[in-house]
């Protein structure tokens, strides 16, 4: 099926329940993508969380309701999900700029926030290096940070940036499994608040004290090779290679994995691989 029409069957269902609590999973399933599959694409196409669409879409129509009808206040913010009306006010302010009672008393032009629609353009004109490996399970062994996946600002780079240099050599230290060098996992994905992020290697030892431990199962990778700008690169991914390879992203208790093969990262120029577990359609 093509991924228009997928994304768009989970947006029509959003949008069918702005009024009711959305099943996150049924969406994806819509999609025929996981939830984190779903929220991870709908992030780097409009550039904005699905969480966020969703909070602006319900106080878009919030405004309409409350221009053009009689319903009390309270009920309106009840009709879309808020639990009291002090959460609504406030929420209302932050998109609108006025109160719920400004606006229902003035005849105003409020922000308004339409409906979106995908149409994804596959152009394919720059070449991307991916091959498609079964991989044996490994262990790894790290540090770990759980960051907000509703962040403004990517965080990340900083958790490297400030990882003590005692905590980084210890790391290095572990590195003698595949793959070689130095990792970086995102893991325990929930698409609507957080994920963890961990700075390892992979390792055979079995007795590692201090350092967080994942057992990644056996898996079939789509491995990716490339140099530079990471986040470019996970872009493009998402938007021109899963909708046209005939894979999906596997089970979200898999982790994705980059891979780093210059122990001096990061750096401004570097070469690495990024891994995402997928599963033939």
């Amino acid at each position: 099926m093509d991924w228009n029409i997928r994304l768009n069957r989970a947006l029509d269902y959003i949008e069918e329940n702005l009024c009711n609590e959305i099943d996150f999973d049924y969406a994806a399933r819509l999609a025929f993508c996981s939830r984190n599959d779903l929220s991870n694409m709908f992030f780097l196409i409009t550039g904005i969380q699905l969480s966020e669409y969703i909070r602006r879409r319900r106080l878009s129509l919030a405004a309409l309701d409350l221009q053009n009808s009689d319903e009390k206040i309270i009920d309106i913010s009840m009709k879309y999900g808020y639990s009291s009306p002090t959460a609504f006010n406030r929420a209302f302010q932050i998109q609108h700029k006025v109160s719920p009672q400004y606006a229902r008393s003035r005849k105003i032009f409020l922000n308004s926030y339409p409906r979106i629609t995908f149409q994804i353009i596959l152009n394919g004109e720059n070449k991307m290096k991916c091959r498609i490996e079964k991989k044996e399970a490994f262990k790894v062994v790290g540090v770990k940070k759980t960051f907000r996946n509703d962040a403004v600002e990517n965080l990340v780079p900083l958790f490297w940036r400030d990882l003590p240099q005692e905590t980084y050599e210890k790391i290095i230290s572990q590195s003698n499994g595949e793959p070689k060098g130095l990792l970086g996992l995102c893991a325990d994905f929930d698409a609507e608040h957080t994920f963890d992020y961990y700075i390892a290697a992979s390792t055979k030892n079995s007795d590692v004290q201090d350092l967080e431990q994942i057992d990644i199962p056996e898996a079939t990778w789509a491995i990716f090779e490339a140099e530079g700008e990471l986040m470019e690169l996970v872009n493009r991914i998402w938007k021109e290679w899963f909708p046209s390879s005939g894979y999906r992203r596997a089970d979200n208790s898999i982790p994705d994995v980059e891979v780093y093969f210059d122990y001096d990262f990061p750096k401004e120029h570097y070469t690495y691989e990024l891994w995402y577990p997928v599963i033939k359609e």
